[in-house]
């Protein structure tokens, strides 16, 4: 077990990248050759990365839309040849006569494209960030990147990902970014690999980060012998793992290892006596294919499912919590009502895990992610070879999954109206009839829908059911947005408690809780979670300032479009008029950074400077 290679200085990656490109006969003047395939080639190499191209869609696609969607920049996916495969943004920042270095079939290898950050992170195999004039190629010089490589289960590299733009951003930004993206791509390539038919240990240093991408990730068999491991579970244990056993690794044996309660937490030491905080999850008795559009949890620890951490003062989410206490054991239906983001499912989590059925299955359901076609097989299961492309076992579908537990219908809005007519079938006879069958199954489980939209306006649009609706909203509980909460505050601090590493205590700093105080959070709680992690990982052990927030958060404080005059010939060294400036501009940062011609970044960190 060798440790973990030491990853090289910024200075010295850029360095051995510039001696790389003398001796592939480049020069600053060579314009990149991108080495594009032919459309047949192109075809070929789509269809072999078929499987990593999806899987990195799925993880990748939510930080986009949270977070990257709003900023001039271009998330790339690159294969281990720098062959580009696919991308999600914006190509406004391109030069037109590279665009074709941006297409699926151009390859970012250095020995044609000079240093950049998809050739050079293949090179160097660790994440790299390089500026605008680090690029060998004058002509790439337009652009920054951060790139990052993606390791499948051997540890090699088969894939990178990358963050371009034409903003001057920090290093920080995209690079924590795209680190963040990459290990998350990584362990879900590690997790598809063993399809749940082996012991998965997930460990951390504290209980608040075990959620976290940045979790160690451990797959071990029945013997006990390590099959798997993400690198992050490298730099925690300080070895690079291969084929051990757990038992060597941690002071346990492997029967009392496996026997440790699934879905709870417990410590475990190592042998150098580090202190690491668990969860086990045991093999599947057979394989399943995972689902994006379906969760299915098991109990959750109490300290971060409870329904007392739901709020910290807000009235509405106080009263919206007692209502559903005194239903806990009632067989009266719940419909969730509250804007995308607000934490409906987390709700009823709590719910679940206070009700008696906390130890039965918790199955949620996305029923706006479910293609039409499936919704009926998905929810009420099927007979083998009940139509073409079924699965010749069959399948017992998703509310029978949840018999005894607790059945979660998210988005209830957008089922399909022939569901709709099955589903209340379900609720009114508590038997389910799988597509295809005409036997009739008994179910045990508790129903709570959600919607973000007006089922009542649904109801007279024709768009659904009436009867369905009185029958699943027997008690409407409505969840406020972020913005109209009283408990902001609380709220931030306790998210930057369950996202940050044990060892950033220095918190959120004054000028950021009150930038979050006064933000309109479009995207409520997700859009927090969101932001939360980026700028713990931009800030890394330093106080979370504005300099490491996206920049998409502040597009969201922009409330109405400001007119700009041309930029004014300030001196930042002029602390007078800068106060002056900043004073006019009513202390709007992002307006005076436009106005003075510099990033807003840089505007934050001089004004700190001089103790603003």
């Amino acid at each position: 077990m060798a440790a973990p290679a030491s990853p090289l200085s910024h200075d010295a990656i850029v360095q051995t990248s510039w001696q790389r490109c003398r001796a592939f006969g480049l020069d600053h003047q060579s314009a990149p050759a991108f080495d594009q395939l032919p459309a047949a080639g192109i075809a070929r190499l789509l269809d072999s990365h078929h499987s990593l191209v999806q899987t990195t869609h799925q993880e990748v696609l939510p930080y986009y839309e949270n977070i990257l969607s709003n900023s001039n920049c271009l998330i790339m996916l690159a294969d281990n040849q720098g062959q580009v495969l696919t991308s999600w943004g914006t190509q406004r920042f391109i030069e037109p006569n590279l665009a074709r270095g941006f297409q699926a079939g151009a390859s970012w290898m250095e020995r044609s494209s000079g240093t950049n950050a998809i050739g050079t992170a293949l090179a160097c195999e660790q994440a790299v960030h390089i500026e605008h004039d680090e690029h060998f190629l004058k002509a790439n010089r337009f652009m920054t990147g951060s790139a990052a490589p993606i390791f499948d289960a051997e540890r090699k590299v088969i894939a990178v990902l990358d963050v371009s733009s034409d903003s001057y951003l920090p290093p920080s930004h995209t690079l924590g970014m795209v680190k963040m993206m990459s290990q998350t791509v990584e362990n879900r390539l590690i997790l598809n690999l063993f399809h749940g038919q082996h012991f998965q240990l997930t460990f951390n240093t504290g209980l608040n980060n075990l959620d976290s991408q940045w979790a160690g990730l451990l797959i071990f068999d029945e013997s006990g012998q390590v099959l798997s491991a993400n690198r992050r579970a490298d730099n925690l244990l300080g070895v690079r793992l291969s084929r051990v056993s757990v038992e060597s690794l941690f002071k346990v044996s492997l029967l009392e290892l496996i026997n440790q309660p699934e879905g709870l937490p417990f410590a475990l030491q190592t042998s150098g006596r580090n202190r690491f905080q668990c969860l086990l999850k045991r093999p599947k008795q057979a394989p399943v294919q995972a689902r994006v559009f379906v969760a299915e949890d098991k109990p959750a620890p109490a300290s971060a499912i409870s329904l007392n951490t739901l709020h910290f003062g807000d009235s509405r989410v106080e009263k919206a919590v007692r209502q559903a206490e005194r239903l806990l054991e009632k067989d009266i239906p719940l419909l969730i009502h509250g804007e995308t983001g607000v934490g409906k499912e987390v709700f009823v989590k709590a719910l679940h895990q206070a009700s008696s059925r906390q130890k039965q299955a918790f199955i949620a359901v996305n029923c706006a992610a479910i293609p039409a076609e499936l919704v009926e097989s998905e929810l009420f299961g099927y007979e083998k070879g009940a139509f073409t492309g079924a699965n010749q076992k069959g399948s017992i579908g998703l509310i029978r999954k949840a018999d005894k537990g607790t059945l979660f219908l998210d988005e209830i809005g957008d089922m399909p109206l022939p569901t709709q007519a099955r589903l209340l079938r379900v609720l009114q006879e508590r038997c389910v009839q799988p597509v295809g069958s005409s036997e009739l199954f008994p179910v045990d489980l508790r129903i709570i829908s959600a919607t973000n939209r007006s089922l009542r306006e649904q109801v007279q649009l024709g768009r659904f059911r009436e009867d369905l609706y009185y029958r699943i909203g027997g008690l409407t509980l409505e969840l406020p947005p972020l913005r109209e909460r009283s408990d902001k505050q609380a709220l931030f601090k306790r998210l930057w408690e369950q996202h940050r590493e044990p060892t950033q205590w220095a918190g959120l700093s004054p000028e950021v809780l009150e930038l979050f105080e006064k933000h309109p959070w479009p995207g409520n709680l997700r859009q927090v979670s969101s932001v939360m992690q980026v700028a713990l990982a931009m800030a890394e052990e330093q106080p979370v300032r504005p300099e490491h927030l996206p920049d998409d958060f502040f597009v969201d404080l922009e409330m109405e479009p400001v007119e700009v005059a041309a930029p004014l010939g300030l001196d930042l060294n002029d602390v007078e008029a800068l106060n002056r400036e900043l004073k006019a501009a009513g202390g709007n940062i992002s307006h005076l950074a436009r106005r003075l011609g510099v990033s807003r970044n840089t505007l934050y960190k001089r004004l700190r400077q001089i103790g603003n």
